[in-house]
């Protein structure tokens, strides 16, 4: 069978899909799609997999997928990371009997995609993307999908879509947010970008960004044009979120612990869930967020989430008929959680710094970590600019900062190797290496009184070998 593409393959494989749950680290596991899935999503990704890791580590494999295959979960998209077009086949091939499209992320904004070099840090490698998206379009017997972010230029952006769809792209998710919109900077999404690619690409299109509710859904499939919606935190927070409803938190937790029994995954993954499901109610009971956050069994983790399920249902009882209070629902009805703007999570009546510097100050110096902010406050003039850091001469070997006085011109590590086998001493290390009989003569040279036996006294026994033997007598 001819392998189908583009409208054909999201009308006839897909089903048409129009709610989809995005690919979230540690998160988009069996249990929670299945859980989706339940409350009206069409379909869902696998969480973001490492092509190489998948293709070397067969137990990474059948951890994160092979295990993982179940009827109820399709249609059902594997999403890998990767940098490589070999690779990124490679892990392809082992993926593609158990999934309906391969997809490349080329949207992670994070740290680690950047020190790893992938995700949104491949947006400005053409060459690279057409290589891999054409090699996989190619080689697989299922279609390649990509999901990408936004250029902060629409005429960009709409290029790079189209670079995508002529490599062999089958389906394109874009999330309207550029690679520095992420964390507290997230802000809002450009739908505009969107509609602008979905305009000029063949392919279906599916937005990301700006999803709390059905009604943002509904208004972003009418706004864009695009074939589907992705949600991500929006998800998290309400799994029922594509059914228009907003239940009782302990409704939805209930049922997913219930699947996470069928189909058991790591506890990381489920405290996780129970902390977004919960996340209102926990700004009020402090108390059980702690011991959320310490219990290290399912059942544990089941018992917080009933204890917070009572004094829910105490509160529910003594505030009968009684209406919420701001803009805020009741905190035990599942509902979406709008991040914090920098000077928003800031806490300043406390002096405390966020955790990510979330204010720039007034002078422009750059945005520091956590870790960095706490030195800072211990030492007011400590800089963190790199140009003004002191160079340090490399160690030949491995490229550590060599010591200043090294006869080798090495750092310590190496330098206590290479003395070590050539016998020799290196004064600027203060390395002294000698052999054992040249440290036995100079224990001995340091000990004079060990060189002859000492006279005895007047009246007393002999030396040391008299003493030792009236003693043995």
């Amino acid at each position: 069978m001819p392998k189908l593409q583009g409208f054909e393959f999201w009308s006839r494989t897909l089903r048409g899909a129009r709610h989809v749950v995005a690919p979230m680290v540690d998160q988009s596991e069996l249990a929670w799609r299945l859980l989706s899935r339940r409350h009206g999503a069409q379909l869902c990704y696998t969480p973001m997999l490492h092509a190489q890791v998948f293709v070397r580590d067969a137990n990474y494999r059948k951890e994160n997928l092979y295990c993982e295959v179940c009827p109820e979960d399709r249609p059902l998209i594997v999403q890998f990371c990767a940098n490589d077009p070999e690779v990124f086949v490679q892990a392809a091939l082992l993926a593609q009997d158990y999934c309906d499209a391969i997809d490349l992320n080329l949207g992670c904004p994070q740290m680690i995609a950047k020190r790893g070099h992938y995700g949104a840090f491949l947006q400005d490698e053409w060459d690279l993307l057409q290589r891999m998206i054409l090699l996989a379009h190619e080689k697989l017997s299922v279609p390649v999908t990509c999901k990408i972010r936004v250029f902060p230029e629409i005429d960009k952006t709409v290029r790079y879509a189209q670079m995508l769809e002529k490599a062999g792209c089958q389906l394109l998710t874009v999330h309207g947010r550029t690679k520095e919109q992420k964390g507290p900077l997230s802000g809002a999404a450009s739908w505009e970008h969107i509609k602008a690619v979905r305009k000029a690409v063949a392919i279906p299109v599916f937005a990301n960004g700006n999803i709390q509710c059905l009604q943002d859904v509904e208004r972003c499939l009418r706004d864009t044009g695009v074939q589907g919606v992705m949600s991500a935190e929006g998800n998290l927070h309400n799994p029922a979120l594509f059914e228009g409803r907003s239940p009782a938190v302990w409704e939805l937790a209930e049922e997913y612990l219930d699947i996470v029994r069928e189909h058991p995954c790591p506890l990381s993954y489920v405290r996780a869930h129970l902390f977004k499901l919960w996340h209102h109610t926990l700004q009020v009971h402090q108390q059980l967020r702690e011991e959320l956050a310490k219990v290290k069994t399912l059942e544990g983790i089941a018992a917080v989430s009933q204890e917070l399920k009572l004094r829910c249902q105490e509160e529910i009882s003594r505030q009968e008929g009684a209406k919420p209070t701001g803009d805020l629902p009741f905190h035990w009805i599942c509902q979406p959680y709008v991040r914090p703007g920098p000077r928003e999570g800031s806490k300043e009546k406390s002096g405390a710094r966020s955790k990510r510097a979330l204010e720039e100050e007034e002078c422009g110096t750059e945005i520091l970590s956590k870790n960095k902010q706490k030195k800072q406050l211990r030492n007011p003039h400590k800089t963190f600019d790199p140009s003004l850091k002191p160079k340090y001469a490399k160690c030949d070997q491995c490229g550590n900062p060599k010591g200043n006085r090294c006869v080798f011109s090495l750092c310590r590590g190496c330098c206590k190797k290479r003395a070590s086998k050539e016998t020799a001493d290196c004064p600027g290390h203060g390395l002294l290496f000698k052999t054992k009989l040249e440290k036995s003569l100079a224990w001995k040279e340091a000990q004079p009184e060990l060189q002859e036996p000492q006279q005895a006294a007047p009246g007393t026994p002999g030396g040391f070998s008299e003493v030792m033997g009236s003693a043995l007598a």
